[in-house]
C-alpha cells in the first residue's frame, strides 16, 4: 500500500511524526472520523523504523522488525481514513485559529496538532558544520538541491529519508556519494534496489569525522572502518544523522521544554497551548517501549477527539 497519498491541505488533526505514538492516535482520530494527517519523514526515520527485531509487543506472536511493525500500524490507519505524507516539519504556529502546519511542500491547517516527532535529533555537531550551515551544509535535499547543479555533494546517513533524498540529488548534481555511518542501510528492500540501480557511490560503515573548507564546503573527512580516515571531495553535505535528542526545533519556542529539552503535557497529554498535543519520546518521562508510546498515542488520540466535539469526558466506542 502506498501512504504517500496525494493530499488536501485543510485537517482536524495533524500529526507530526509516524512512530507508534502518532500512529496510534491516528488509529484513534480517524476512527472518530475526524480528518487526520499524518506528516512524517520517513518509515526508517524513527527509533522503531530501525529496530532490527522485536518479539515483546502484544498480539505479535513471531518476531518482527520494527520497520515491518510500523508498516501494519500505518496500514492500520490509513484504512481508517488517515492519510499519510512524507515530509519534513520546518515550522509551525501554534497560536492561529486555524493552526499552521509549515512542510518543505506545503502548509497545512489543522483544528488541533499532535507532536509525536520522537528524540533522535543531533544535539552534537561535527567540526564544521555549524560554521558552514548554508554554505554547503544543509538538512533539506528537495529545498537546496538545485543550487548544486553539475556539482559533487555527500548525503551522510542511513535511513530512507537519507536514501530518498540522495536519489533526488542524482537530478542536479554531477556526482553524489552516500556515506552511512551503518554497515547496512536500515531502509525497505525496494528503496535499496533502487539505490542499487543508481549512480550514487555508496560508502558503508564511515563515520563522518568532519566538514572541510574555509568560507564553503570543500569536502567531507569521513572514517570507513579499519580504514584510515579520507576526505571526499564535494562541495555540498545534506546530513541526515540521528542521535538522542527531543526533536523539538521546529516548535522555534512556540512551546516551553525542560532542561533536558523534554515537552510538558498534563495527564491527557495536552501541552500548555489548548488543542495542541505531544506524546512518545519527546516527552522524556516513560521507558522506551513501542506498547508504551502506542497507548499514549491511544489516550492523546481520544483526548483530541474530546477536545474538538467538546466532551466533557474521553468516549470509546467498542463497537467499531
Amino acid at each position: 500500500m502506498d501512504l504517500n497519498l496525494e493530499t488536501e491541505l485543510d485537517y482536524d488533526v495533524v500529526i507530526i511524526g509516524g512512530g507508534p505514538a502518532g500512529v496510534t492516535a491516528a488509529i484513534y482520530t480517524a476512527r472518530a472520523d475526524l480528518r487526520t494527517l499524518v506528516i512524517d519523514k520517513g518509515l526508517t526515520a524513527g527509533a522503531l523504523g530501525i529496530t532490527g527485531k522485536i518479539a515483546n509487543y502484544p498480539g505479535i506472536v513471531e518476531e518482527i522488525s520494527g520497520a515491518e511493525l510500523l508498516s501494519r500500524m500505518r496500514q492500520q490507519a490509513a484504512s481508517f481514513g488517515a492519510r499519510f505524507v512524507q515530509d519534513k516539519v520546518q515550522g509551525v504556529d501554534l497560536t492561529s485559529e486555524p493552526r499552521q502546519v509549515y512542510a518543505n511542500n506545503a502548509t497545512y491547517t489543522a483544528r488541533a496538532v499532535l507532536i509525536a516527532t520522537g528524540s533522535m535529533g543531533r544535539g552534537q555537531r561535527v567540526p564544521g558544520e555549524d560554521t558552514l550551515l548554508g554554505k554547503g551544509v544543509s538538512y533539506c535535499a528537495t529545498c537546496d538541491a538545485a543550487f548544486f547543479r553539475n556539482q559533487d555533494v555527500a548525503v551522510i546517513g542511513s535511513s530512507d529519508e537519507a536514501i530518498e533524498e540522495a536519489l533526488f540529488l542524482t537530478r542536479f548534481a554531477r556526482q553524489v556519494q552516500l556515506v552511512s555511518p551503518t554497515p547496512e542501510l536500515k531502509a525497505p528492500p525496494e528503496l535499496i534496489a533502487e539505490l542499487e540501480q543508481s549512480p550514487i557511490t555508496v560508502h558503508l560503515g564511515a563515520a563522518l569525522r568532519s566538514i572541510e573548507g574555509e568560507n564553503r564546503v570543500s569536502g567531507i573527512k569521513i572514517a570507513p572502518r579499519g580504514q584510515p580516515e579520507q576526505v571526499l571531495p564535494v562541495t555540498g553535505a545534506f546530513i541526515y544523522l540521528q542521535g538522542g535528542k527531543p526533536i523539538t526545533d521546529f516548535l522555534q519556542g512556540a512551546l516551553p521544554v525542560s532542561e533536558a529539552g523534554c515537552l510538558r503535557v498534563d495527564a491527557e497529554y495536552q501541552t500548555g497551548l489548548p488543542g495542541v498535543y505531544a506524546v512518545g519520546d519527546v516527552l522524556c518521562n516513560h521507558v522506551k517501549q513501542a506498547v508504551v508510546a502506542a497507548a499514549e498515542g491511544a489516550v492523546a488520540g481520544m483526548a483530541i477527539e474530546k477536545f474538538l466535539r467538546d466532551r466533557k469526558q474521553l468516549v470509546v466506542d467498542w463497537s467499531k
